[in-house]
């Protein structure tokens, strides 16, 4: 049915409103309200995290704020408890005591007189993933959600562990998250008692990275909040959406798969961000979004829930392959997911390349320590460079030309025979398309610590010299293969630095033939093309750059030595008048064939000056290790008007967990 947005009408913001929870603790929220909702209540949107709505997130908050509010839907954005304005501390991600809190902001909002006492929730990213482990705790004013780059499991796909693999995003995003953590609260916003509520958060503040790499298995600690554990518990109506250059999108067909609820999904061509920004090709979202609340939350028949369950950009191009032009491409609809459409094709991993046959059996060997991955991206939202220099250093096999296009969309499925000369060993496989020009453009990869390969709870080591057996499912991915190019399958042993090596530079010994296949989940192109139904936005190209990492060659001493670091960027805040300053800094090193050589260090800094009032953190960690044991220094260093107030150091072994 035709739905069109409704007439805009003025609304109010409140800078900051105190919502008490039941321990007393008050946290900071900003709200938007449509004109006259006291007399005629509107429904309200949550958007519920840890960064700052006075300043790193105040631009996404006034053009959402005022986007619902102005089309009749209340905003509410919310400082996790211990994080920007609000009080208390915070100790770890989507901790009871946060998930408890958001609970208790819905019922909140829902009792407030402006409010219809219907409520949804929205976010991306730690907002997506609160969102759907709130949803599954069943707040009862909370009628729909709207989840954006976000995941059902913390351990494989939220930065920590790549199939069972300790993850540089671990390091990353632990240094990030430290800074946070630590960050002060706004005097003009918390009044005379800041100093004492920051001193409150520094003292607080853990280890995150030790405890993190503490639980190197898929134990309780992780489980917790992974709503994978129990997808019925979510009861209220789910629209997901991402974007195929974010890591986060992967989850979704196991989300649609799995859940119960009324659902839908959305994957874009664009990466960690929200469609409205996403360039060069985004969305008109407040189409889409003010009709998704407007049925779940006013009762209308917008028509939101009689489209398909599930709709993609098809790309006719890798995304480094088009980059930072527009990905050719374009949008197709599923009724349901998994799709009854999709049909699977099976190659064999052959002696001689690719095939529909399996070949004579006939044995190849990967690993030994040689260093791959420096042309895979980083694991969240940089885009692969061309993969010539990885391939020359794995097994590759390729297909014939393809005589025709062929698209596939879902999760590639790798199974693969093998023998490890160690108990502990890595598999990694990247799906790429070679162009008749002979590039190679990353499709979609798995990875799997082997230890792990029945599972990530309890892990087993490889007997060496035995024969097994692993299916690798690889990220979930939609592409078209041209015609004329060849779809090749290369396998390596480690994938550097997105995860940590293995600690004796094992080498893997392949069944060819029979043994190794991947099976491409091929979706016929439909004879109509599917109408998307929400307006595109599209931006001019952005400059060429970016965070580009990849070292031409290894040094003298066979050392890869990859640096990348962020001059110190203010930002002024106009409407606090804060100025912010970020930096950063990421070092890793590898010898090749000397994997206990690798290092990793990460360092940020963010600093908040106006007036008097100047504080700064600098938050950093190194990691290197033994066979035995990772070792790990973390730091936190505070400053005040330039003078250290608060240092923490902390520094251990952690016993390696056959990672």
């Amino acid at each position: 049915m035709a739905w069109t947005l409704p007439a805009k009408r003025a609304f109010r913001v409140v800078e900051n409103e105190w919502i008490f929870m039941a321990d007393g603790v008050r946290l900071s929220a900003r709200l938007w309200i449509p004109r006259r909702a006291e007399r005629n209540p509107a429904p309200a949107v949550l958007e519920y995290i840890p960064y700052r709505k006075s300043e790193a997130y105040r631009a996404h908050d006034d053009v959402w704020g005022a986007t619902l509010a102005g089309f009749g839907i209340a905003y509410a954005r919310v400082d996790v408890r211990g994080t920007g304005d609000s009080h208390g501390v915070v100790v770890d991600e989507y901790s009871p005591a946060e998930l408890e809190d958001g609970c208790q902001i819905i019922a909140w909002l829902a009792a407030q007189k402006w409010c219809n006492g219907a409520v949804g929730m929205r976010g991306i990213s730690w907002g997506g993933i609160n969102t759907l482990q709130i949803a599954a705790m069943r707040p009862a004013a909370l009628k729909a959600i709207m989840p954006m780059g976000c995941c059902d499991d913390r351990y494989t796909d939220d930065a920590h562990y790549i199939g069972g693999a300790l993850a540089q995003a671990n390091f990353q995003w632990g240094v990030q998250f430290k800074a946070v953590m630590a960050a002060p609260p706004d005097p003009r916003t918390v009044g005379v008692g800041w100093e004492e509520m920051w001193r409150a958060r520094l003292q607080a503040t853990p280890s995150i990275l030790h405890v993190w790499t503490s639980h190197q298995r898929a134990d309780g600690y992780w489980r917790r909040g992974s709503i994978a554990t129990d997808y019925a518990a979510i009861a209220c109506p789910v629209f997901i959406v991402a974007g195929w250059q974010d890591t986060y999108s992967n989850p979704v067909g196991r989300l649609l798969e799995n859940l119960t609820a009324p659902r839908r999904a959305l994957i874009g061509p664009w990466g960690h961000t929200y469609p409205w920004s996403a360039t060069p090709l985004g969305l008109d979202w407040a189409h889409e979004e003010v009709r998704w609340w407007a049925h779940w939350l006013a009762g209308e028949d917008t028509g939101v829930m009689d489209e398909p369950m599930l709709r993609v950009f098809m790309p006719y191009a890798a995304p480094a392959e088009s980059l930072p032009h527009e990905i050719p491409g374009r949008w197709v609809a599923e009724a349901v997911w998994p799709s009854t459409a999709i049909i699977p094709r099976v190659l064999h991993l052959n002696a001689g390349g690719l095939a529909p046959a399996a070949g004579h059996t006939a044995l190849a060997e990967c690993g030994g320590g040689v260093v791959v991955g420096l042309a895979k991206p980083e694991w969240l939202n940089q885009p692969a460079f061309e993969q010539s220099v990885d391939d020359a250093r794995s097994l590759t096999f390729d297909s014939d030309p393809l005589a025709e296009d062929m698209e596939i969309l879902g999760f590639p499925l790798a199974r693969i025979t093998f023998a490890s000369d160690q108990p502990l060993a890595t598999l990694a496989v990247r799906l790429s398309e070679v162009t008749s020009a002979g590039d190679a453009w990353l499709v979609t990869w798995g990875l799997r610590n082997l230890s792990h390969r029945h599972s990530h709870a309890e892990p087993q080591p490889l007997i060496p010299g035995e024969t097994f057996d692993v299916q690798l499912p690889l990220a979930m991915v939609a592409h078209r293969f041209k015609r004329g190019s060849r779809i090749r399958v290369a396998i390596s042993e480690s994938l550097w630095p997105l995860v940590w090596p293995s600690p004796a530079a094992p080498r893997l010994t392949l069944a060819l033939g029979a043994g190794c296949a991947i099976t491409l989940p091929v979706r016929p192109a439909e004879a109509k093309a599917a109408a998307l139904s929400i307006p595109e936005n599209h931006t001019p190209p952005a400059p060429a750059g970016g965070r580009r990492r990849m070292p031409a060659d290894a040094d003298s001493e066979g050392r890869y030595r990859i640096l990348i670091e962020t001059s110190p960027r203010s930002q002024t805040i106009a409407a606090t008048g804060v100025a912010v300053t970020r930096s950063s800094r990421q070092l890793s090193e590898i010898v090749e064939g000397e994997p206990l050589s690798s290092r990793w260090e990460h360092r940020v800094c963010v600093a908040w000056k106006r007036g008097d009032w100047d504080c700064a953190v600098e938050a950093a960690c190194e990691l290197t290790s033994t066979a035995e044991a990772f070792q790990l220094t973390e730091t936190l260093v505070v400053r005040r008007d330039g003078e250290v107030i608060f240092e923490h150091r902390d520094a251990g072994e952690i016993a390696r967990d056959l990672a």
